[in-house]
């Protein structure tokens, strides 16, 4: 299945399609749930494109919240009932001296890296405006709460919480309907950020960019349906639709943008 399905995305996707694969062949040998760590938006939609190409099989996707970026995928038997501890998901609230200091999800995430916590085991990280919480994997909260005492010089608890307990997060997500002359990445940033396309390449080069979560430095890559790029000093821009093309050939896309 993943040399049929794999011509359907970029190259450089295979990994994560052969993973996949072997997830979903997993589950469908063994007739029992599979649980992966938190994906991203495309690799969620990848995975959801696979599971349907598989006659007895379901995906549900869980990050705590329902609007949640990051999620566990669990692929399962068509005949089981799936319920939200299925997810084994830790909601964790940041303690932190709120009158004397402010956190940013950037301060926060560096923080977790650096304590050797690897991404796919953290959710989102969100806040509405002062309180901080952040999701993990039930299996490293123990871990998690045990390591983070400290985000930069500030002291932080973490305190365990139940998932009704999520706070509703401050969203500024614009969504923006544009064209664009291709789906290329300094073209996208220039676009959703107003910037030239030569500054946009230089902050690309520079190693200013993320794709997906991992740092990334060709200006000329395309981008594809749920693709997020964030942009150091910027903020961050989702790719929500490719819409066909105007009689101008350019293309008709949506796009949402996060400003910093």
């Amino acid at each position: 299945m993943a040399d049929n399905v794999a011509q359907h995305f970029r190259k450089d996707e295979a990994p994560f399609i052969e993973t996949a694969t072997g997830w979903i062949q997993q589950a469908s040998d063994e007739y029992r749930p599979i649980l992966t760590l938190f994906l991203n938006p495309r690799q969620q939609y990848i995975l959801t494109t696979l599971v349907n190409r598989v006659e007895g099989l379901k995906l549900g996707l869980n990050g705590g919240y329902p609007a949640a970026e990051m999620k566990r995928g669990l692929i399962y038997p068509d005949y089981y009932d799936i319920h939200e501890a299925d997810f084994s998901l830790s909601l964790f609230e940041i303690n932190y001296p709120i009158k004397f200091t402010e956190l940013h999800h950037g301060q926060i995430l560096g923080t977790l890296m650096g304590a050797g916590i690897e991404r796919g085991v953290v959710g989102d990280i969100i806040t509405d405006d002062t309180r901080w919480q952040l999701v993990t994997t039930n299996e490293m909260s123990e871990y998690v709460s045990l390591q983070i005492d400290r985000i930069g010089k500030v002291k932080v608890r973490l305190e365990p919480l139940s998932l009704d307990q999520v706070i509703t997060p401050v969203t500024a997500w614009e969504q923006s309907e544009t064209t664009l002359s291709s789906a290329r990445l300094d073209n996208v940033v220039a676009t959703a950020f107003h910037l030239s396309r030569h500054h946009a390449k230089e902050l690309i080069e520079a190693g200013r960019i993320q794709l997906n979560w991992t740092d990334f430095d060709r200006p000329d890559y395309q981008l594809e349906y749920a693709d997020v790029v964030s942009v150091r000093g910027y903020g961050r821009v989702r790719l929500d639709s490719v819409d066909g093309l105007t009689k101008r050939e350019k293309l008709r896309v949506t796009l949402s943008i996060l400003h910093k």
